[in-house]
């Protein structure tokens, strides 16, 4: 499944089935097509770093954050190479948009740092992105155990954002993997359903994430996602409420 994920509304806005001989990258057109994207920043990881897609976006008219890596070498070293030059010198040449973030807990120190520049002329494979307008670095810088470890992602964005936007996209993007991937597992068991004759595995994916968007949506019980399932099994009153309320 390729899913459609609205981090500020925590709602599924829509999926499509990846087919059996194919893979991400033409499901991601397809999901695109179906939903209402004009105004909207589209964030994808590096699987959907492709000019189509980028195209799509742009033509629904959105904007895209897209992470880049080594899929696309010559796009991706380039932006390494940038980022790196103008590091040295702590963006002294350039335009830079810069933020940071600090956080403690679960035994860890987390330090994120973001940098958007205007993309520059002489980036390689600049002009086969529509509307490519800046580059985006996040680093995160993560002391555990009084071990030091370093994660470098680079984005392409059709959007001048400000570095505290960027670091915003990126950190929601991500969102999805614990608000809902996490949640389907954990909540809803989905990775251990065996369902698979017909469309029902696609069907009950739907509803789950229906379910899903309902609970996380509905503010009466002041509980987490599993016992709220719990309650409006138990509570015809409280289901009506979730189905109709929200």
């Amino acid at each position: 499944m390729v899913s459609a994920w609205a981090t500020a509304n925590h709602i599924s806005l829509g999926q499509v089935v990846v087919d059996e001989k194919s893979n991400e990258i033409t499901a991601i057109p397809k999901l695109l097509e179906i939903l209402e994207l004009s105004g909207c920043l589209v964030t994808i990881d590096a699987m959907g770093c492709q000019t189509e897609i980028a195209d799509k976006i742009i033509a629904a008219d959105a904007d895209y954050v897209l992470a880049v890596k080594g899929n696309r070498p010559t796009l991706h070293d380039g932006i390494a190479k940038f980022f790196l030059n103008h590091l040295e010198d702590d963006f002294a040449r350039v335009q830079v948009s810069r933020y940071q973030t600090e956080e403690h807990g679960h035994g860890r120190e987390e330090t994120r740092t973001y940098y958007v520049c205007p993309v520059p002329d002489d980036l390689p494979d600049r002009r086969r992105w529509r509307k490519l307008t800046a580059i985006g670095i996040a680093i995160n810088d993560t002391l555990r155990a009084e071990k030091q470890t370093s994660e470098v992602r680079y984005y392409i964005l059709s959007r001048k954002l400000s570095a505290k936007k960027f670091g915003e996209a990126v950190r929601g993007h991500w969102s999805i993997e614990n608000r809902l991937h996490w949640q389907l597992d954990v909540t809803f068991g989905e990775d251990q359903s065996r369902i698979r004759k017909g469309h029902a595995d696609a069907n009950f994916s739907i509803l789950r994430r229906t379910a899903l968007s309902l609970l996380k949506n509905n503010h009466t019980l002041k509980v987490g996602v599993k016992n709220k399932r719990l309650a409006a099994g138990w509570n015809d009153d409280y289901l009506v409420q979730v189905l109709c309320d929200t």
